[in-house]
């Protein structure tokens, strides 16, 4: 079956890349006062942005973070056959981590209304049952011990402040916004700061804004444009985006050599430790530029833009979903062609995967919200038609993440503890240290919570609590930035071991004031 519906997905590639959405185009790269929408064409292009998420999130499953620092070269097929959603739906629910944190905003909003507060949020996505991780993750084990946002999404706090996690979850925010960039950069602040902070808080930002847009042009450079408008130029985000923009110009036929000019100059890891030393490669601005070349080059054919988000690699499941998405609100659900629509069409009525509400009911859902934010922001709601009041972008505050701290060194240690401390010297100004709670007898569920002292210098700092339970568990087992910067140990003792558990030490990522010399190897 998926041979047979990959030879017919090849055959309907040239009508797909002879797709293309009506409207009006903005010639005069101005964002006009008022913008007027039938009823009808708002809801279809909101139900167009979340099934383009679901069908782009779903495309680029099966690739995610297998082609790190590589494009997913030509020769390897992308499949697409009917029943593809469904069977991830069923086998592979955790994928969809882009879609369900959307829904649970969605709830929030539904639930106590557009003003709902930042605690709000947090406390529901913290303490549902489905599966996060980096930036997410580490914000859900801060808000169950108090650290509630902005703090939770802080860099000090969450050493994956700058991940893509709210970059792939903000889409909400632009699909209820329509035209409205300043009211979804509002809600992105309320929402955003649980998880991140800096890079990782302007991708959501950067997104919400293009998908507000998107309801009211039709013209790419120009959403792009407006989404980067929020954004302080003298960010890395900033920066990395605008860079995009400029090779698109330089190389308009070929998005191979701008993938290429971008990784030369913008994948260096700072934040993430699992990425610093590594190939892999989370953070915001690298993957929001993947979206932004597909949207650049796929030039608003579906399929096009598609193929080339996933292949540019890296996070390929999320950065497809998001160029899809805003694509499925340019579009709206009509156009989308047909041959996507088999496939989202037999999970409409579906609970969606860990959430109690269907695809079906988000797109009313959204509707109704958008419907809200037009009337509180001085719009008119007719029978038949509604006028938006469209916002001029405002700039918003400085934020940077891990000022003043540069990767020096990883240690690779692999090794379970049990009867010893956990003894770590190193030099320099920060220190994350990498593991988990290892069940030593194939437990599979737990209610064991490792207690951990941890002693900086010799003086105890505070007692760090490591869930077995991997809905519940911190990230990463301890950190600390912003150190004088020189020689410093760190005592991690487990004050409550339990045989049937151990700690696993995978690595430690040492930072320090100054950034490695080229020219001097390490020890």
């Amino acid at each position: 079956m998926i041979i047979k519906n990959t030879i017919l997905f090849l055959l309907l590639l040239s009508a797909s890349v002879l797709a293309s959405c009506s409207g009006k185009k903005a010639t005069n790269q101005e964002l006009p006062a008022k913008v007027k929408l039938s009823t009808l064409a708002l809801k279809d292009k909101i139900k167009g942005g979340w099934a383009g998420q679901t069908i782009g999130c779903t495309f680029g499953g099966p690739t995610e973070f297998k082609f790190k620092g590589t494009l997913i070269q030509d020769y390897q097929p992308l499949v697409w056959y009917d029943d593809y959603i469904k069977e991830t739906f069923e086998l592979d629910p955790g994928l969809y981590d882009d879609v369900y944190m959307d829904l649970t905003f969605v709830e929030v909003l539904e639930r106590i209304g557009p003003d709902a507060p930042a605690d709000s949020f947090a406390v529901s996505f913290a303490n549902d049952d489905y599966k996060l991780w980096h930036a997410n993750q580490a914000a859900r084990y801060n808000i169950l011990n108090g650290i509630m946002p902005p703090a939770s999404g802080h860099w000090m706090n969450n050493p994956h402040a700058d991940d893509i996690d709210f970059q792939i979850e903000a889409d909400f925010a632009g699909m209820m916004s329509p035209g409205m960039i300043n009211s979804a950069s509002e809600i992105c602040d309320r929402t955003g700061h649980i998880m991140n902070y800096g890079d990782g808080w302007y991708g959501g930002v950067f997104m919400a804004a293009m998908y507000a847009t998107a309801f009211i042009s039709d013209d790419i450079n120009f959403i792009i444009a407006q989404g980067l408008k929020p954004i302080p130029e003298n960010t890395k985000f900033y920066q990395a985006i605008s860079d995009v923009i400029k090779w698109h110009k330089q190389y308009p036929d070929d998005w191979k050599q701008c993938w290429f000019e971008f990784e030369k100059k913008h994948t260096s890891e700072v934040g993430c430790p699992e990425g610093v030393f590594n190939a892999f490669n989370i953070d915001a601005s690298v993957n929001a530029a993947y979206v932004v070349i597909g949207l650049l080059y796929g030039e608003k054919d579906f399929y096009k833009t598609l193929e080339i988000s996933t292949r540019c690699g890296q996070d390929s499941d999320c950065n497809p979903a998001t160029a899809a998405g805003i694509l499925g609100v340019i579009y709206g659900y009509e156009k989308i062609p047909d041959f996507w629509k088999p496939s989202i069409e037999k999970v409409n009525e579906l609970k969606f995967p860990y959430s109690n509400i269907t695809l079906n009911e988000i797109y009313d859902l959204s509707y109704k919200h958008a419907l809200q934010m037009i009337a509180n922001n001085g719009g008119e709601i007719g029978n038949d038609s509604i006028l938006i009041q469209v916002q001029q972008p405002e700039k918003l505050r400085f934020e940077q993440s891990f000022e003043g701290m540069y990767p020096t060194k990883e240690l690779l240690v692999r090794k379970d503890y049990f009867n010893e401390n956990i003894k770590i010297d190193f030099d320099g100004n920060g220190i994350v240290v990498l593991g988990n709670v290892k069940s030593q007898c194939n437990i599979a569920t737990s209610d064991f919570v490792a207690l951990l002292d941890v002693f900086v210098d010799d003086v105890r700092t505070e007692q760090v609590k490591m869930p077995f339970d991997y809905i519940k568990r911190k990230y990463d087992i301890y950190h600390k930035y912003l150190l004088k910067n020189g020689e410093h140990k760190i005592e991690l003792k487990w004050v409550n071991p339990n045989p049937d558990f151990r700690i696993y030490l995978r690595s430690y990522l040492i930072y320090s004031e100054q950034p490695n010399k080229k020219s001097e190897p390490t020890n």
